[in-house]
Formats: C-alpha cells, sequence, structure tokens
C-alpha cells in the first residue's frame, strides 16, 4: 500500500511537471487552449462547467490566477450575482481572451460557452456563500418575519389542526423536540426553517405525505429534526462542491437559493424512502442510515451526468 501511493504522488508530480508540454503540444496541434477544447468537445453542463473549473485551477499563467481571486471575492462577499455580474463576466471573458490570444469575432461560440461557466461556477460559489449566511442567522423569536414563517410551517402541514398557543407541546407532533421550536433551529438557523417551509408550500402533498411515514408506529421519526439534519446533509453537499454535477446540470445559468430549497427536498423525500427500506429498529440507528444514505447520494453525484429529478410525487395519494 505505502509503495502504491508513493508511486501515485510520484506520478502526480511528474504529471504536474508536464502538464504545461502537453498543454503547449495539443494547442499547437489543435490551435485550441484547453478551455476552448473543453468548451467546443463537452456537452453545455456539468462536464463542461467543471472542465472549465478544474482547468483555471490548474493554471499557472498569473492573469487567470488573480482573475480566480478576484471572481472567489465577489462570490464569497455574495457581490457576484449583483447589479454588475454581466459586466463582472464580460470583464472575466476578455481577460480570458486577451491572455489566451483568442479572436472574439472567430470563436463567438467560445465566449457565449465561457460566459455560461464563469456563471454556473462563481454562481454556485456564490449560492455557498449565501447559504453560509442563512445558517449563521439564527431563529429570533422577536422578528414578525420568523414567527409569520413558524406558523405558515404548521399550518401548511397541520391544516386542520389550530396551534392553540406558540409555545405548544403541539410542535412535537410535527417533529420538534420541544414546546418551542426555536430551539431546534440553532444548527442551521433559519436556512433550516426556510428548507421545511419550501417543502411545506411547494410539495405541499408529498411533504403531508412524509410526515404521516414520520407517524409510523414502528418506524416513525422526528419530521423536523430530521429535516433540520438533512439541511445540513444538503449545505455539506454544496460546501465540498459535490452537488455540483446537479446545480451545473440542473440550472442553465447560475444556482439560486430556490434550486437549493428543492435539492433539499428532493434529498427530504429520497431520505424518507430510505429510511422506511431499511426498517429500523429504533431511532438509535438514525445515524447510521443518515450515513448510509449520505454514501449514496455522494455516489450519485459523483457522476458528472447526474441531475436529480427535483419533481417530486407520491403514488396513490
Amino acid at each position: 500500500m505505502a509503495m502504491m501511493l508513493m508511486l501515485e504522488r510520484v506520478w502526480n508530480l511528474i504529471a504536474w511537471y508536464l502538464r504545461p508540454l502537453f498543454k503547449w503540444l495539443l494547442r499547437k496541434t489543435t490551435r485550441l487552449c484547453e478551455m476552448q477544447r473543453i468548451c467546443y468537445g463537452q456537452p453545455a453542463g456539468a462536464l463542461r462547467a467543471i472542465g472549465v473549473e478544474e482547468s483555471m485551477k490548474q493554471s499557472r499563467t498569473k492573469t487567470i490566477i488573480d482573475l480566480m481571486s478576484y471572481l472567489d471575492q465577489k462570490a464569497n462577499e455574495r457581490r457576484f450575482l449583483g447589479p454588475s455580474r454581466a459586466q463582472v463576466i464580460d470583464y472575466s471573458v476578455f481577460a480570458i481572451l486577451k491572455v489566451k490570444d483568442i479572436k472574439p469575432e472567430i470563436h463567438s461560440q467560445f465566449v457565449r460557452s465561457i460566459s455560461v461557466c464563469l456563471d454556473q461556477i462563481w454562481g454556485y460559489r456564490q449560492l455557498s456563500a449565501e447559504l453560509e449566511h442563512l445558517r449563521r442567522t439564527p431563529y429570533d423569536a422577536a422578528q414578525p418575519e420568523h414567527e409569520a414563517k413558524l406558523r405558515q410551517l404548521w399550518s401548511l402541514l397541520c391544516p386542520v389542526t389550530e396551534l392553540t398557543e406558540r409555545i405548544s407541546p403541539q410542535w412535537k407532533d410535527i417533529g420538534f423536540q420541544g414546546d418551542d421550536p426555536k430551539t431546534d433551529f440553532r444548527g442551521m438557523g433559519v436556512l433550516g426553517l426556510d428548507n421545511l417551509l419550501f417543502f411545506s408550500e411547494h410539495y405541499t402533498s408529498v411533504a403531508r405525505h412524509v410526515l404521516t411515514h414520520s407517524h409510523h408506529p414502528t418506524y416513525g421519526y422526528s419530521f423536523a429534526i430530521v429535516g433540520i439534519n438533512l439541511t445540513h446533509l444538503a449545505l455539506q453537499l454544496v460546501r465540498s462542491g459535490q452537488a455540483r454535477s446537479h446545480f451545473y446540470n440542473a440550472c442553465a445559468g447560475h444556482a439560486t437559493v430556490t434550486a437549493f430549497h428543492r435539492f433539499y427536498c428532493y434529498l427530504f423525500f429520497k431520505f424518507d424512502a430510505f429510511w422506511l427500506a431499511a426498517k429500523p429498529r429504533d431511532i438509535m440507528e438514525f445515524g447510521s442510515i443518515r450515513d448510509q444514505f449520505a454514501a449514496q447520494m455522494r455516489r450519485t453525484l459523483a457522476d458528472h451526468s447526474a441531475k436529480l429529478d427535483v419533481r417530486l410525487a407520491v403514488k396513490n395519494l
């Protein structure tokens, strides 16, 4: 094993040193730079965007390195997708064209393709920053907007049952741990609430169906707590970049928080089926089954053609 690891490191080192030579030879023979070959040779979506992303990350050209730092700063500050987004992309494309000596009037298709790739790559990075901002925003009972969302969640999931009091044991009926749900949002902040509310509002029939499964006498679980736990999983998949394939394939341009909510709803819907199929002895198996589910999702998303079907439906409702 140690020998194999050593050989792998040696090969990676050799490849790193030889990469400029390979790129030079390919450019001489094809008259196209690496990003052009990717944009012309790969279909729109993850295969193209991830190819461009990896090419830029491995670049040793100062202009490309500086451009990536500039775009990263924009995304991390949540300003890439602001009013100046079009100008930022145009500036970035111009920088690439200039350093790669590409004539836009000849390679107009490349200009369009690379523009979309930049929008997807740094839109995804800004999405990660947006989600982290929501996660860090605590649930505040003094905020009318937060309280309204919480009451709306109850109304959507339990439309025929009135919530008698704001602090009530009734909250346990939809899977909160205690009488006041705000304490359960400490880890995921308002992002956890927004996910649960989106699921209940945009996939109402499915969410109510999943809620009935959570009340199963043998395989039941805490609907809201599991939902917040799945917010953590969804956020992990985005942060790590493992969810890139889905978002690059599902979104023609940049990913949005709404697209993330739909991704979360898919995870919740699929986890519910996964949990029931596992037939756990009790809730103490939650950690193990969640980890198995997470591993399955990571395998699915590792395929660059992955595009999750978020058109959720339950048969025979």
